[in-house]
């Protein structure tokens, strides 16, 4: 028998309460001084780890303080400076746009809004949930990076196979207020126990409430589908 709604939202709430217990201090792990620099250092984490992203934006954002600076940059020093982060040339000429149209539309500024800052190069919604939640305060929507997808499919919280999907989803299940807490949450536990490759059913906190049962198994329908959703 299929899970009705109130149920649904019932475990949703159970869940946010284990997560919020567990992870009580969870945040965005990307070191920022201001709405730019964690727009670019998002920007820069696409297929990389926030560790890596750390290790690269000081020596960054001392050469390129704001968006201005950071127009005018040579794409091959910029290059040099992203080039750890992978993808270095495809992220450099998407900065090098960003920037300049920061500058032109925003007089250099990141725009508080999810439509403004979705018409930016280079930001989609995830993007600018991050932005919008973790340096605005502004709780718009919630993140849904890989972790997010993975646990949204094996919690049972949305069959949905694409980010905006899962986040339609989890939106319905969750409340406004805690859409910000819960997505950096969620990402804590994907990354620390219900990782992809290998899930810590047996010291998860979330097990009582998860469809698996706390039990090792093979992946739930979606689950490998869903590790793909950017």
């Amino acid at each position: 028998m299929s899970e009705t709604l109130p149920a649904k939202q019932a475990r949703a709430q159970a869940i946010q309460a284990a997560l919020a217990t567990a992870y009580p201090d969870a945040t965005c792990e990307l070191a920022f001084s201001n709405p730019f620099e964690l727009l670019v250092a998002t920007i820069l984490s696409a297929q990389c780890t926030d560790a890596r992203v750390n290790a690269v934006t000081p020596a960054l954002f001392a050469r390129f303080p704001d968006a201005a600076s950071l127009a005018s940059a040579e794409a091959a020093e910029l290059e040099a400076l992203i080039h750890s982060t992978g993808f270095y040339r495809n992220k450099a000429r998407t900065l090098l746009s960003l920037a300049a149209t920061l500058v032109a539309r925003h007089g250099g500024q990141v725009p508080p809004s999810m439509a403004e800052l979705t018409s930016l190069p280079g930001v989609g919604r995830k993007t600018a949930n991050v932005v919008l939640g973790t340096a605005f305060s502004l709780a718009t929507g919630i993140v849904v990076d890989t972790h997010v997808a993975r646990l949204a499919a094996r919690l049972g919280l949305s069959s949905g196979t694409t980010a905006e999907a899962i986040e339609r989803d989890l939106m319905e299940l969750f409340p406004q207020d805690a859409w910000i807490a819960l997505g950096h949450r969620l990402i804590a536990h994907g990354r620390r126990v219900c990782t992809a490759r290998r899930p810590g059913c047996g010291r998860c906190p979330l097990a009582p409430l998860c469809p698996r049962l706390g039990v090792e198994s093979p992946p739930l329908p979606g689950e490998e589908r869903c590790a793909r959703v950017q």
